[in-house]
């Protein structure tokens, strides 16, 4: 008995524009999660699975498995392998409220303080160049800082920005938060994808964080889009765990 393929409920209703600036796989996201949103495509429903859909709207796979991970990400979508795509229960969905460490403290009535490390323009690296999006070898903006609370140092922050998006000063980087400064350039940010972690501070690292040698670290990798599904920023953090925490609110399903 062979399997039917679901109906082309996505497809035909996607309108792939090839002369917008905005990322093929955006667009096929973003169309999916309005209608998702709208209710057109309602919990429970199947998508066409990717070889389905880059066939159908003229894509390659990459660029649908990309936008599919995208929705993922969000909460909007599950994949299991012999199921297939299904778009989930609303409940499931959580708002991504994107914050820096500097909004963080600020809010939890903290007083934060920066120390900026360094502050140049260099080629992206193989990591950074995959998260922005461009070549490697690009002009990138590098800002490694040190952020402190209550004269304490809680992490050291490297963060990497297309050199054409933003001019930024190591004055402001001490003063504001790179969010803070993103915005008030205009920059809508829209979504975020992070991957959280732990290991052992290295020598240097301790001596950085006051802690000692081989002390818990915890490590965060963000990328941060636009509302184009273009990249805006990639962050590698790394925070003392004695004195920093992430926290997230879970729904069951």
């Amino acid at each position: 008995m062979t399997s039917r393929r679901p109906a082309p409920i996505v497809a035909n209703r996607i309108v792939i524009d090839r002369r917008s600036p905005m990322p093929l796989y955006f667009q096929l996201a973003q169309q999916i999660e309005e209608m998702i949103a709208s209710g057109d495509v309602s919990p429970g429903m199947h998508l066409e699975d990717e070889l389905d859909l880059a066939g159908r709207l003229g894509l390659s796979r990459p660029t649908v498995r990309r936008a599919m991970q995208y929705l993922v990400e969000k909460g909007l979508i599950v994949r299991r392998r012999g199921i297939g795509t299904r778009v989930v229960s609303p409940k499931v969905r959580r708002s991504l409220e994107l914050t820096s460490l500097y909004d963080d403290l600020v809010h939890s009535g903290q007083r934060p303080t920066t120390t900026v490390l360094s502050h140049r323009i260099e080629e992206a690296a193989r990591e950074v160049a995959q998260a922005l999006g461009v070549p490697e070898g690009t002009p990138v903006v590098a800002v490694t800082r040190l952020r402190r609370a209550m004269d304490q140092p809680i992490a050291r922050m490297s963060n990497y920005l297309p050199a054409d998006r933003l001019e930024i000063t190591t004055d402001s980087l001490e003063q504001q938060g790179l969010y803070q400064l993103l915005r008030a350039a205009g920059v809508q940010l829209h979504s975020a994808t992070q991957v959280i972690g732990a290991r052992s501070a290295t020598s240097a690292e301790a001596r950085l964080l006051d802690e000692s040698r081989g002390a818990a670290l915890l490590t965060m990798q963000r990328t941060t889009y636009d509302d184009h599904g273009v990249a805006v920023e990639y962050g590698s953090h790394i925070y003392a765990a004695t004195r920093y925490s992430f926290e997230m609110s879970l729904l069951s399903g």
